[in-house]
Formats: structure tokens, sequence, C-alpha cells
């Protein structure tokens, strides 16, 4: 029974019920860990985090509702003092430090092997920050560097929602293929790619197309410099 006691307790967000059920098995496999609870929304979560106290919470960048990050900021503003571990199929060179900077405690990619996500759990909750070997050497390699790169501090302006239409233009999609894929309208996509010109000082369309492929292969190649 005391030893019951001792387990950590995990709250999980994430859109994908499958997802959740993963996760819910690999965690409780571990002798010091729990689900405490799971949702698939900023608003099914905030609610349920007035009644649990979960002791770190993990959260996908994309949910129903809106996105991880603006949950991390959310708690983080309510002053709940719990860790927050993003899970997510973005990719870590392109999304850790806006995680981080919103006030994650850390990042692991779905493609990690899942003693990583274990891991990254346990490093969190001893109030450590968990990014990959090769996402933390390159993050050094920028803070001694400083940020001389135009390309990005000016993705910095960008909201996470712009950074995810910046991305997904990047990767070759049309408008309707990204509204598609973030389950948005066709002109709320067009919205945001105003929004993203405007702050990149783009004038056309092809520009903001051949920034956003330039911005995508820069980053993704990045951690292997």
């Amino acid at each position: 029974m005391a030893g019951k006691n001792t387990k950590k307790r995990v709250y999980l967000v994430d859109d994908h019920p499958i997802v959740r059920q993963g996760l819910i098995k690999l965690i409780e496999q571990e002798a010091g860990l729990e689900v405490c609870g799971e949702s698939g929304s900023v608003a099914e979560a905030l609610d349920a985090l007035k009644k649990l106290s979960p002791d770190v919470i993990l959260v996908d960048i994309s949910l129903e509702d809106s996105n991880g990050l603006e949950l991390i900021k959310i708690v983080d503003d309510l002053g709940l003092q719990i860790p927050m571990l993003v899970l997510s199929m973005h990719d870590e060179s392109l999304y850790a430090e806006h995680a981080l900077r919103a006030g994650a405690s850390g990042y692991v990619m779905k493609q990690a092997a899942s003693n990583t996500l274990i891991q990254a759990i346990e490093k969190v909750l001893d109030g450590e920050i968990y990014v990959s070997k090769e996402m933390s050497s390159q993050m050094l390699k920028m803070a001694f560097r400083g940020s001389g790169d135009d390309t990005r501090t000016g993705t910095e302006t960008l909201s996470l929602r712009e950074l995810e239409v910046f991305e997904l233009i990047g990767r070759g999609n049309s408008t309707r293929e990204i509204a598609e894929q973030l389950h948005l309208s066709v002109k709320t996509i067009e919205t945001y790619r105003a929004h993203i010109k405007d702050k990149l000082q783009l004038r056309s369309g092809t520009e903001l197309m051949q920034r956003a492929i330039h911005w995508v292969e820069t980053e993704s190649h990045r951690i292997s410099e």
C-alpha cells in the first residue's frame, strides 16, 4: 500500500484515443508510474487538472481544440508548477525550442523508442530538462553562435499555428491539403498564409513557398551539422 502511494501520477493529453491507450499500457508497466487521467483537448485537460494532482503532464502539440503549447502556457500562467513533457510527431529540430520557450520541460518524438519516453518522464520528474542528445548538442551550438541566422530569427515571430502552416507549405502541401491536415477551413489557412507573409515581409506566395522550403531543409539538417 505504501508502494502504491509513492507512484508518480501522469496525466495524458492527446487527441488520438488509440495513442492514449498505448501510452497507458506503456506507462503502467513501470512500477513507479501510473496514469491518473487522460483527455483529447485543452478544455478537457484544464477541467480535469482542477480535480487531479498529476506529477507530470504528457501532451501532444496538435489537439482537438487548440495546441499543446497553449495548454503549457495556461498551466504555467496558473502557477500549477507541474512539469510538462511534449510527445509529438512534429520534428524535434523544428519544434523543441518553441516548446521549451513556452514552458515545457522536455520534448520527445513519437517515433522514439518506448524506453526513451520513460527516461524522459523520469528526467522531468527529477526537475531536469529532456531533449535528445542531438538536439541538446544543437542548442548548445546555437547558444554559442548567437542568433545571427535571419531565417531562424524571422520564424520566431510566428505563432505555433502559423509555424505549423509554414512547415506544411515547406513540405509541398497545397492550401487545401493543409486545411485538411489541420482540420481548418481553406479560408482560415489563407488568413494564416497572409499573416506569415506580413511577419516575414514576403511579397508573394512564391516567396513564401521558397522561404518555407528553405527553412524546412535548413532546420531538418541543422542537427547533423
